[in-house]
């Protein structure tokens, strides 16, 4: 169970009873065994004034809706706008995020064949799905499905990017790519495509065709989960 301070009783959590203090917690217990607050309370080190680190965690999961999918989109500017929370504490959190997100990716990156809509979303999600902008990205693969080479190949605003036909069927070219999947983020977090993505991706197919290039998928990815293009029918 977690344990709430009321910073007008304030107790230091060196004054805390062993059980409930996060490191031995987690030294005795397991990392399971502690809550969020708990495990960000380790990484503030230490609280503020009235506030225990385990407050100061509290704080700044309620500023993220105690969620740490929103968390990990704080920046150090935001972070530091909480009471006790300098360049030290912000910067530990920011990079403990994205660590957590490169660790995600990493295990997808890892894979060398992508052969579903599922793999690509794994993939494509650590990357893009928390993402504030849209951008637009191609995995280039041979005949087998093995990655040859993933390329971002335009970033835009929070409503659209431009893509560049000539540019990806050239990458493709250079890297004897025989297919390509196709990904970009809704920042919105709706997942249906648009009818300018439909259009694209028809678009990309066509000029795919000249080349004897094959569009396997496009995924759209958000925090939501992703959509597959091909799964849903718009790619045949």
């Amino acid at each position: 169970m977690e344990m709430i301070v009321n910073p007008t009783n304030h107790v230091a959590i060196k004054d805390w009873a062993v059980d409930d203090k996060p490191r031995e917690k987690l030294i005795n217990k397991g990392c399971t065994a502690l809550s969020d607050a708990e495990l960000l309370a380790i990484l503030l080190n230490n609280g503020h004034k009235q506030k225990s680190a385990v407050s100061l965690a509290q704080e700044i999961l309620r500023l993220s809706s105690d969620n740490l999918g929103e968390m990990a989109k704080l920046n150090v500017h935001q972070l530091k706008k909480i009471q006790g929370v300098g360049i030290a504490k912000a910067t530990t959190i920011v990079a403990a995020m994205e660590l957590a997100r490169r660790r995600q990716a990493g295990y997808m990156h890892a894979k060398k064949t992508i052969r579903t809509g599922a793999d690509a979303a794994l993939y494509f999600k650590p990357i893009l799905g928390d993402a504030p902008y849209e951008s637009f990205h191609v995995l280039y693969l041979n005949h087998a499905c093995r990655v040859l080479e993933h390329r971002c190949i335009s970033n835009g605003g929070v409503a659209g990017t431009v893509i560049d036909v000539g540019h990806i069927f050239k990458a493709a070219i250079e890297l004897s790519a025989t297919q390509l999947i196709l990904c970009h983020n809704h920042p919105s977090g709706n997942l249906r495509p648009s009818t300018t993505d439909i259009h694209t991706t028809k678009k990309l197919i066509q000029a795919g065709s000249l080349f004897d290039i094959r569009i396997l998928d496009h995924i759209i990815v958000s925090e939501a989960g992703y959509c597959s293009m091909a799964e849903e029918g718009f790619i045949i």
